[in-house]
Formats: structure tokens, C-alpha cells, sequence
């Protein structure tokens, strides 16, 4: 029996284990289970002409999503739990498939916290810039327009809080390893250094207790400001193209080498409006000493954003964003041949605006990213309009550009698209 014809019995016995589990986690919270979610039509399309392959058109995205999603609190218990689950038809790929979003259980007390489960976290100050959230990411939802919630993917992980006076400490443990969401050959234009490859495999890290991530947080207030520390043990999550061969690569293997991440942020009221701060220093536990072209270097990361209403209805916000290569001399003499060299000095501006029309029916917004080192960019226009409660509306672009086609956002430069999102929430 085809895939085709599995799915709808996948999803009638899904919705049944639903409805048990409604039943007995109300039975068992003592609380009433709240039922809620969206369905959903999103299109995006390439407007630059071109097939990525010959089978391939136009569509990046052409796909009909429900999500429903299960919650229920006990607030004297102290306990809780979440399940979101999206089932979605992806006519650009041809099937349908369902995916758990999150699914976790939530126990406490005034004192400790314990979360146990997939969940999405998030860290860190930045917006759209990333220092100290180290957390899976899908890149190819951000480039091909889907709602800003799916650029972040669950983790199944052991999360724990701890308040201690002013003092907050959140520790994750994340036993299974899972990689950014990258965009791939069959919707995307991009740099590939092997494009005469074709043969390729992927190696994640083994499921073993040695390889599983470690991250904790340790927030406090400072005055008006909020700060923070952070640490975290794990592994690259986009991984490096490591050739069978050097000289004459017949295969290609992707493989995650191994990180640590060090880093503070400070987000608080200054000059009018809201500044943060962020820095981070990426520790390349495989490559110290930076002579692996293959592996990244170590890298100092800095970030300041400033955000400010300028008028009624009406937000503005920057951020400046660096990245420092450790030995980039070392690196650039071991680069192989033919090879783009990165700078030893990243940066990175961004601009947000957003204003508010038509009773805040209608917001209209741009989010833009411009590198004055690789002297490349990305914008993305968007228009968001509520037609009625729980009903609304976007249409927007991802529109990208540079003078090289292997620097970061110059590589998309043939994938500029436009998308339409329709939604109703539940």
C-alpha cells in the first residue's frame, strides 16, 4: 500500500489518540483540555526565472497545513502539558506527512520548574540575528516565506528552571542531535564548492550519552536591564562537506564538528527606547588550530539593536552585527584552491519597520539585512491584513541580492519570491 493511502489512516488513528488523550489528561490535570489551532494555505513562488533541475518549476512552496494543538494547566499542581501536531499536503514535493511541532509535560513548584519533552527555546536578544540561541533552526522556512514561527524547530530535550531570589537558572539537556533545516538542491539556487559531486551522505552525531548537548543560562536583573549568561557544549548544526578524495572528491560526506559556546546579553530601556547587547565566543573544539578549511574556525561574535516608536504606530529598530575569525591567516593559507575566502571581519546591519494602519488592521513591514563586507543583502517586504477575528492575511518577498555569488545571502540571488499566507486560528 502507497504512501498516499497510508496517510489518511495515519490521520484518522492520530485523532483518535488525541481524543483519548483529551479525555484522560482532563481526567488527570483535573482541568478542562483546551482544543486550538489553524488551518492554513501557503504559496511561494520563484520570480527570477530558471529550473534548480529540470523537473523542478517555479514553486518553493505550495502547501495546505492543519495544526491542531492540545493544552491544559494545573495551576496548584503546578503541572501542565502541550501537544501541537501540524498535518500538511506539500504539492511541490508531491505528499502529505505529519509533524509534531512540540509535545512535552510541564511539573514545578514556586522554586524549580521541570519541562520534559520536544519543545521549541529560544535565547538571546537578537532579532533575526542570532549569538547565544544555539537552537535548530529551518533557514528554508525564512527564505521561501512561511510564517516566522517555523523558523524554529522543536528539540527533544530535559529543560529545568530554577529561582534562586533574583537569580534564574535554566539547564537543557538535548540527548538527540538535530540539524538546522538548510536550503536544499531541489527548491534552491545556491553556492556548492562541489558541484560535480553528486554522490553524498550525511553523518550525524552518534545517539549516545557522551554526544548529548548540554546548555545552561543564568539570568538576573540589573537594574532596569535584563542580563545574562550562557554556555553550551554541543556541535555545529549546519554541517561541513567533508570530500573522499581532495584532489579528485567522488563522494561527499556531511558531517557536524564539535562546539562550545560562551556568551553574555544585557537587553534594556536607554536613548528613548530599547537597546540589547550581545556577544558570544564560538569555541571550534575540532579545529583550534584553525588550519581545517573543511572545519569553522573560532569566532568572536558581537551584537547591538536599538529599537524605538517614532511615532504612533509607527517602530523602527537596527542592530549591528560582527563576527571575528580566530587565525584567519591559518585558514586562508589551507584553503584549497578556487575556494571563496570568508573575511576575517564579518558584519552585518539590519533595519526593522513596522507601522500600523486601518484601526491595527493592517501592518505593513520591512526586515532588511545588508553586509558592507560581503557587500551583499536581503529584504523582506511583507503586508499582513486581519480580515475578522482569527482570520488574516499576508503577502510579501524575499528579495536577494550581491556582487559575488558565493558570499552568504549573494549565493540566493536567482530565489527571489513572492508568497501568500491565508490562516484561520481556533
Amino acid at each position: 500500500m502507497g504512501g498516499a493511502e497510508r496517510l489518511p489512516l495515519r490521520i484518522v488513528r492520530l485523532s483518535a489518540a488525541w481524543l483519548v488523550f483529551a479525555v484522560q489528561a482532563d481526567r488527570a490535570f483535573g482541568t478542562e483540555v483546551e482544543v486550538h489551532g489553524f488551518a492554513q494555505a501557503n504559496y511561494a513562488s520563484r520570480v527570477t526565472g530558471g529550473d534548480v533541475r529540470p523537473e523542478a518549476g517555479d514553486f518553493l512552496i505550495g502547501e495546505e497545513r492543519v495544526q491542531l494543538a492540545l493544552s491544559g494547566s494545573e495551576v496548584a499542581a503546578g503541572g501542565g502539558f502541550l501537544a501541537k501536531t501540524d498535518i500538511f499536503h506539500d504539492a511541490v514535493a508531491g505528499g502529505a506527512s505529519v509533524e509534531v511541532r512540540e509535545a512535552y509535560v510541564d511539573m514545578g513548584s514556586d522554586r524549580a520548574a521541570l519541562r520534559v519533552g520536544r519543545q521549541i527555546v529560544t535565547w538571546g536578544t537578537g532579532d533575526l540575528l542570532f549569538v547565544n540561541d544555539v537552537f535548530p533552526k529551518d533557514w528554508a522556512a525564512l527564505l521561501s516565506g512561511r510564517p516566522l514561527e517555523y523558523l524554529k524547530v522543536g528539540s527533544d530535550a530535559l529543560k529545568t528552571d530554577l529561582f534562586l531570589g533574583r537569580f534564574s537558572i535554566e539547564g537543557i539537556v538535548v540527548p538527540f542531535f538535530e540539524a538546522d533545516r538548510l536550503p536544499g538542491p531541489d527548491r534552491f539556487f545556491f553556492f556548492d564548492p562541489f558541484p560535480q559531486v553528486g554522490a553524498r551522505g550525511m553523518t550525524p552525531p552518534k545517539k549516545e550519552i557522551g554526544n548529548a548537548e548540554l546548555a545552561l543560562r543564568l539570568s538576573h536583573p540589573v537594574a532596569n536591564w535584563d542580563a545574562a549568561a550562557y554556555a553550551y557544549r554541543g556541535f555545529f548544526r549546519t554541517p561541513t562537506l567533508v570530500p573522499d578524495d581532495p584532489a579528485s572528491p567522488t563522494r561527499l560526506d556531511m558531517r557536524f564538528p564539535r562546539l562550545a559556546v560562551y556568551g553574555l546579553s544585557a537587553r534594556g530601556p536607554a536613548a528613548g527606547g530599547v537597546v540589547n547587547l550581545e556577544g558570544g565566543f564560538y569555541d571550534s573544539r575540532e579545529d583550534h588550530a584553525g588550519s581545517d578549511p573543511l572545519v569553522s574556525n573560532s569566532r568572536a561574535i558581537h551584537l547591538l539593536g536599538y529599537q524605538r516608536q517614532l511615532m504612533a504606530d509607527f517602530m523602527a529598530g537596527v542592530q549591528y552585527y560582527g563576527e571575528v575569525m580566530m587565525k584567519h591567516d591559518r585558514y586562508a593559507s589551507a584553503l584549497p584552491q578556487d575556494f571563496p575566502e570568508q573575511d576575517a571581519w564579518r558584519q552585518l546591519v539590519t533595519l526593522r519597520l513596522t507601522g500600523l494602519m486601518r484601526y491595527q488592521t493592517l501592518r505593513l513591514s520591512l526586515f532588511g539585512y545588508w553586509s558592507p563586507t560581503d557587500e551583499d543583502f536581503y529584504l523582506i517586504p511583507e503586508a499582513r491584513y486581519a480580515m475578522a477575528d482569527g482570520l488574516w492575511a499576508t503577502a510579501g518577498g524575499n528579495i536577494f541580492g550581491g556582487k559575488e555569488r558565493t558570499t552568504f545571502f549573494g549565493q540566493f540571488d536567482r530565489n527571489d519570491n513572492v508568497y501568500l499566507n491565508l490562516r484561520y486560528e481556533f
